[in-house]
């Protein structure tokens, strides 16, 4: 009898963990849907590191607001799609439209995320994959762009890696003049 309450205990515990995770991610994505920093902010850690294939960013909260201003000036959509428990992992399925993406003939940007907790926040997000996603086209579209702008506006050449919010503005700019160039 003493076996099956402890065993209780634990599942009710996990189930309870699990829960407390999966409503961390959902205020996290939150935050974005909303434009509030503070919001996404109150989730994460003081170090969060996000991986992209072989691309690992460290962000203290101060360079990762840094990195939520660059997106948003793409304007972005966010739909967290699905939770999914496995493995005392949490896994995401995520749609993010923007200007960005829809000119990279990309948009929405469907991806999977793994992410790890440690003391009741997001320490780590992984990018595991990106849905349908056509990666050929995505660089054809951008390298078109980042030509064009070497040739046409050089002021705003560079913009595709300056990761800042002028950077963005850039991008942003550089869109709007190659979509009306005709």
């Amino acid at each position: 009898m003493k076996k099956i309450l402890f065993i209780f205990i634990l599942f009710i515990t996990y189930s309870c963990t699990e829960n407390k995770k999966s409503r961390l991610i959902s205020q996290y994505y939150e935050g974005f849907k909303n434009s509030d920093f503070n919001q996404i902010r109150s989730t994460v850690s003081d170090t969060l590191i996000i991986t992209e294939g072989d691309y690992i960013m460290t962000y203290s909260p101060d360079n990762y607001y840094d990195h939520f201003k660059w997106d948003s000036t793409f304007k972005p959509t966010y739909n967290l799609v699905a939770i999914e428990s496995q493995d005392n992992t949490i896994t995401t399925t995520v749609s993010v439209s923007s200007i960005r993406f829809k000119f990279l003939k990309n948009d929405p940007l469907i991806c999977k995320y793994k992410f790890a907790f440690n003391s009741g926040k997001i320490i780590k997000i992984e990018n595991l994959d990106c849905i349908d996603v056509n990666w050929k086209l995505w660089e054809k579209e951008r390298d078109s762009l980042v030509n064009w702008v070497k040739l046409n506006h050089p002021e705003l050449d560079g913009f595709i890696n300056n990761i800042n919010v002028q950077g963005a503005k850039d991008y942003v700019k550089a869109i709007e003049l190659y979509n009306t160039k005709d």
